[in-house]
């Protein structure tokens, strides 16, 4: 019998819903459905969990066919989770763009450098502009980085395609400003987010 078969026995032999089960294992409903029709496979934590609560081995669990098939579809999963938070954490590190010496500020005949802190020539609606940019871009990251921890996918794509828009805009808004430095410094975090895309879509 094949895993999604076995599951659902052992669930309707102790007469609980799919709900009930995902509250003893602490998933979605949604996992034990996409378990239970055959779409996919419990990670190796949530499989310990049911081999615990339902008191089998994992050898009962699954066939060695699925066993192969289990550690491919782990081993896939977790690629492509650290793909996702390299660009989760590419994106909280705009906080470089706060505290790095890249924005000119004139001083007479010459030009400094100096951080978004500190920088006195730019007007205030400038400065709120920025901060709103980098803030916002922090955000998402943090959030792309949280979905990630509670396994919301669907959350996690939304927010990344967000991510990206945000970065694309940045970019043309501090290229218009003439922000070398700023909009350089986007342009290769951007171009590593995407990159990061590519090679998580080749790897599914």
């Amino acid at each position: 019998m094949e895993f999604n078969k076995k599951l659902q026995q052992l669930r309707t032999q102790k007469n609980l819903t799919q709900e009930q089960l995902a509250e003893q294992l602490y998933v979605s409903r949604t996992a034990i459905s996409k378990w239970e029709s055959g779409k996919g496979y419990p990670n190796i934590e949530s499989l310990k969990c049911i081999s615990r609560f339902f008191s089998v081995t994992i050898d009962e669990l699954l066939s060695g066919e699925e066993l192969i098939t289990f550690a491919e579809t782990e081993n896939h999963d977790n690629v492509i989770r650290i793909y996702n938070i390299i660009s989760g954490i590419i994106d909280v590190l705009a906080v470089v763009f706060i505290v790095l010496p890249i924005y000119g500020e004139p001083q007479g005949k010459q030009v400094y450098h100096v951080n978004l802190l500190s920088n006195t020539h730019m007007t205030n609606l400038d400065v709120g502009i920025h901060w709103a940019i980098y803030l916002l871009i922090i955000g998402l990251g943090i959030a792309r980085l949280a979905f990630i921890y509670f396994d919301k996918e669907s959350s996690y794509r939304i927010i990344s395609k967000v991510s990206i828009a945000t970065g694309t805009a940045a970019i043309c808004l501090f290229a218009a400003a003439r922000e070398p430095y700023a909009t350089i410094l986007l342009f290769l975090f951007l171009v590593v987010k995407i990159f990061l895309l590519l090679k998580q879509r080749r790897t599914k």
